[in-house]
């Protein structure tokens, strides 16, 4: 069997013409991995929209219904920077579904990945920062509500940090929150996570992955997760214009094979979303984030998984 990777068409979610939130990016990756041979239409899987009640694990019963019928009031839309649309909630909903999946599917094979996911703003009661419901955050407590997993690494290396995520396990030692990211860069307020890791503006591929390489082996071997969900992030390349960072492509490909050996190798099964990006130029934006499935499939096909 080839790496396992989730995808929906439902991730294409219409927004207002001129919004710049790249919505079109999903679709347009699932596109690519296929003309570039990354993939085969047969290594898809699809979701399914997840029921109310595993959303409710993670968040407060009052905020889903209002995100799910339109009813939040306007403060706390504007605090999530995108315009409802019962598309969006579908997109949403289904997106959840996929990373909850992507877990399952990591599990059973060693190694999988979704084409979206990644939502690591979102807090309990509210939305923040283009993040609705807590992904990561949702699919560790489904795993653990399904008796799949006990412990869980949440590997955040999206160029802000995980604050809702940190937030949400905050007191729960099941679940450890990491997170690297850009000390000067959204949020301003910042949550404690297990181990946060803030990186000085500007830094470069070398100085990254050294810093990656100093953390994550041991924090692998002393915490021992049944389960790595890695938010892949590509908003610390240097083009990306909320990073503040200057990886490359090339680094970017490097923190990938470092990130999926490194857990791999030792036993650990990797589930993976793509995380952020933000970029002018959406080809090189896609391509970017196809670099996860890329290397995934490289270190698939290299452990014989």
């Amino acid at each position: 069997m080839n790496l396992p990777i989730v995808y929906h068409p439902d991730y294409v979610a219409p927004l207002p013409e001129g919004h710049r939130f790249p919505m079109p990016k999903f679709g347009k990756l699932y596109e690519l991995l296929l003309s570039d041979r990354v993939a085969t239409l047969q290594q898809f899987h699809t979701p399914k929209r997840p029921p109310t009640e595993w959303l409710e694990l993670v968040h407060t019963s009052d905020y889903v219904q209002a995100y799910r019928e339109g009813t939040l009031d306007p403060k706390a839309q504007r605090r999530i920077g995108l315009p409802w649309s019962p598309a969006l909630v579908k997109r949403t909903c289904t997106a959840v579904g996929g990373t909850i999946l992507t877990a399952q599917l990591a599990l059973n094979h060693g190694l999988a990945c979704n084409t979206a996911g990644g939502t690591h703003h979102a807090f309990p009661s509210y939305g923040s920062g283009f993040c609705i419901f807590n992904d990561l955050a949702i699919a560790a407590r489904v795993l653990q509500h399904l008796g799949l997993v006990q412990r869980i690494l949440i590997l955040d290396l999206d160029v802000h940090q995980g604050d809702g995520t940190a937030f949400i396990f905050r007191d729960d030692p099941s679940v450890f929150t990491f997170s690297m990211h850009c000390e000067v860069n959204f949020p301003s307020t910042k949550q404690k996570s297990d181990l946060d890791v803030p990186l000085p503006e500007g830094m470069d591929d070398d100085g990254y992955l050294q810093t990656l390489a100093k953390y994550l082996p041991d924090l692998l071997s002393e915490f021992q997760p049944d389960l790595v969900l890695y938010d892949a992030g590509v908003d610390p390349h240097g083009s990306d214009r909320l990073g503040k960072l200057a990886l490359t492509d090339a680094g970017l490909y490097r923190r990938e094979m470092q990130v999926l050996s490194t857990c791999v190798a030792s036993g650990y099964p990797v589930a993976s979303v793509i995380g952020g990006g933000y970029a002018d130029n959406l080809d090189a934006l896609i391509y970017r984030h196809s670099l996860l499935h890329l290397a995934a499939t490289e270190v698939y096909r290299q452990y014989r998984l």
